[in-house]
């Protein structure tokens, strides 16, 4: 479901910062990545987004927007909430809480279109496990939950994705010509993975939970 081979994963795996933000964790034709930490009542220099963005917040928080036109409104969300967020004009942002909160935000470069689920689709064969908060044309998104121990048998990810851990993971991926490698992650690991057609198996004692934005 989540598994990459090794050489595909380790050169973009990332940690999240403590403060402050890094360069982009993941950049190519198709998505940049940026993995931030906004400190309470820090207010950001006026700016835009020009691209349409899937935001993965890590923590809890409440985050005030001031629009150009002097236009305020306060976003509420909760630890491991993904949230769209379209493209828009120059505002500032502030973390109007006490603590500070962590965000995974994906932007998204691609123009998107008409996307078919494979017949080996996993959110179509373990609707269970999957749930789909975001579905357009740039974008499907869904959450996984996966309960220990489980086995997943052979399925297909047609498309690209980001891979944003919210639990520590430990799998064994198996392709198709039954090459195995196992996959130990810690929680808010951040990771690119292309298409792939493969078997999976949870190996940990506890469910593994992850947000997966899979790009059209």
């Amino acid at each position: 479901m989540l598994g990459m081979t090794l050489s595909r994963l380790l050169p973009v795996l990332l940690v999240l910062p403590v403060v402050g933000q890094t360069p982009p964790a993941i950049e190519n034709d198709q998505v940049r990545v940026l993995v931030v930490t906004d400190r309470p009542h820090h207010k950001s220099a006026l700016h835009e987004h020009k691209l349409n963005r899937v935001m993965v917040y890590l923590d809890p928080g409440v985050n005030r927007i001031t629009h150009e036109d002097g236009k305020v409104e306060e976003l509420k969300f909760k630890a491991n909430q993904v949230l769209w967020s379209p493209a828009g004009g120059k505002h500032t942002s502030e973390n109007i809480g006490e603590k500070p909160f962590r965000i995974v935000e994906v932007e998204l470069k691609n123009t998107g279109g008409p996307f078919q689920p494979p017949a080996l689709d996993p959110p179509t064969l373990w609707p269970q496990f999957f749930r789909i908060p975001i579905n357009n044309q740039q974008v499907r998104v869904f959450v996984a939950g996966v309960p220990a121990k489980h086995h997943f048998v052979l399925h297909e990810h047609a498309l690209s994705r980001v891979l944003v851990n919210l639990t520590a993971q430990h799998f064994r991926v198996t392709d198709e010509a039954g090459k195995a490698v196992e996959i130990t992650l810690d929680a808010a690991g951040v990771h690119w993975a292309k298409p792939a057609r493969h078997i999976e198996d949870n190996l940990s004692d506890q469910v593994f939970e992850g947000i997966v934005v899979e790009v059209k």
